[in-house]
């Protein structure tokens, strides 16, 4: 009897065109992933009726909830649909800003190396949240959520399925990375990270165990900048309130970069926190806020190499 194993586990999305539902033939995208936690949870309902004996006479199975988290290291293209899902946008000229788009998928999980291949697919997938996260001596990564419908285990492709090629790009790592914050370049960073977050919540009604499409709250783009403490500049702009820009680039391998530009980001908090004798870092906990000139709170950029 074989065991599943993660070498041999691949991921898949296509678009949908009726949410929820999986496209007739679908060409299927890979996902580049380190894991994920994809899955389905039901509700409990538990009979309350009183017996005598003290025993629970029923219990059933509740409202299924699809969710989980895709785990990946950024690469350049490989997530560009997934990137323009997440900001409810649509990719201009290589830019990608904010808006209110909304796009669902069939994400499909193949685990090729059971007796008999298993094919399970979340339909109805939307991606939630994106958190974004660089660090120094490692890859940059990307931690994608999802909130979805409903799931069907099969045993074999969906009829007249193709499945592309992954795109073959390296994955971006903080060497070749820059950072400015204000306008400058800022060399002290020890780790950089923000989540987009949509506000997705199911919707259940009578008569189906599934939820309706989510509601969708407000985007919201949240992050945290620590850096060695080296001056009072930085720390500053969250005692006075002052407004201020940060800008990511990362390039990889072949020189690809992609940017991701918060131009009106104000600090909620920030300490020089001392532990030990070592270097004091300052974490400083940032609020992305919309922004009239680019007409978006994050922007977006890709460039070929």
């Amino acid at each position: 009897m074989a065991i599943a194993n993660g070498a041999q586990h691949s991921l898949h999305y296509v678009a949908e065109v009726t949410y929820g539902t999986t496209p007739a033939t679908p060409t299927w995208t890979p996902i580049p992933h380190t894991g994920t936690t994809l899955n389905m949870s039901k509700d409990a309902i538990e009979s309350e009726k009183l017996r005598g004996d003290r025993q629970v006479e029923d219990f059933r199975h509740g409202n299924k909830t699809i969710g989980g988290d895709i785990s990946s290291e950024l690469e350049y293209e490989a997530f560009d649909d997934l990137l323009e899902a997440v900001m409810c946008g649509t990719w201009d000229t290589n830019v990608l800003k904010s808006g209110t788009t909304r796009r669902s998928f069939t994400l499909e999980r193949k685990f090729a190396d059971l007796d008999t291949p298993e094919y399970h697919r979340h339909t109805g997938a939307e991606f939630n949240t994106c958190a974004i996260s660089v660090a120094p001596n490692q890859m940059a990564t990307a931690t994608f959520g999802v909130v979805g419908k409903d799931l069907s285990v099969n045993t074999s492709e969906v009829a007249s399925s193709t499945y592309s090629a992954d795109v073959g790009n390296t994955p971006f790592d903080s060497f070749t990375g820059s950072i400015t914050e204000g306008g400058s370049p800022i060399a002290t960073v020890t780790a950089i990270e923000f989540t987009i977050e949509n506000g997705l919540e199911p919707l259940f009604s009578v008569g189906s165990d599934t939820t309706n499409r989510p509601s969708i709250g407000k985007s919201r783009v949240t992050g945290s900048l620590t850096t060695y403490f080296d001056s009072k500049t930085l720390y500053e702009k969250f005692i006075n309130e002052t407004e201020s820009e940060i800008v990511l680039t990362l390039t990889d391998l072949d020189g690809n970069d992609i940017q991701f530009d918060i131009p009106r980001v104000k600090y909620n908090s920030g300490q020089p926190d001392v532990s030990g004798e070592g270097a004091v870092t300052v974490a400083m906990d940032f609020v992305a806020l919309y922004d009239d000139t680019d007409e978006s709170q994050l922007v977006i950029t890709r460039t070929d190499a």
